[in-house]
């Protein structure tokens, strides 16, 4: 097995295992196990659990905000666009694998102890707010609303995370047409 392909499986077995169980309740023997990688290849493609962890991650972030572009691309009219950041959270929260953030997960378990995973977290969410912030300014409205978008959202999140219900997305919603009904 080439080192892509290996890297892929552990990949892939991290972030079901990561995301379902917990970061902290998997060890790298739970990957091998599921990944069919063995321990000595696992470590030689990532040396520490902690980079696997940072990983999974990174490819998740990719894939995250890529599923997010292109449902809120579908929409023609900007001010549409950022209703529909709420709309594919209702989708993503009625996932049936759905636990929450993933990365706020990680943060809440390893935040404290390992600045790596933090400034992953912190770097997803940064490009979360950002990508909030150019809807934003695609629809020609005060950059000051990032802000308040950005926290409904995220609350949303960890609602519907402890929750384990679309509600919170359709709440969230309803909040911020208030809000760019105003402006």
């Amino acid at each position: 097995m080439d080192s892509a392909v290996a890297r892929e499986q552990a990949l892939d077995a991290a972030e079901r295992l990561f995301y379902g169980r917990g970061v902290q309740s998997v060890g790298m023997d739970d990957i091998r196990g599921a990944s069919g990688v063995s321990l000595k290849r696992l470590y030689q493609l990532f040396p520490a659990k902690e980079q696997l962890v940072v990983a999974y991650l990174e490819r998740r972030d990719v894939r995250w905000r890529q599923r997010l572009a292109a449902h809120v691309e579908r929409q023609p009219d900007p001010r549409e666009r950022l209703l529909a950041v709420f709309d594919w959270l209702a989708v993503w929260f009625g996932e049936a694998d759905f636990r929450g953030c993933a990365w706020i997960n990680a943060y809440g378990e390893l935040g404290a102890t390992s600045e790596r995973v933090a400034a992953q977290v912190r770097g997803h969410k940064q490009a979360f707010r950002d990508g909030l912030a150019r809807l934003v300014a695609d629809a020609g409205l005060d950059p000051a609303l990032t802000g308040p978008l950005f926290l409904l959202a995220e609350g949303a999140m960890v609602t519907a995370g402890i929750t384990g219900s679309t509600e919170p997305a359709t709440v969230a919603r309803e909040a911020a047409r208030a809000l760019l009904r105003d402006r």
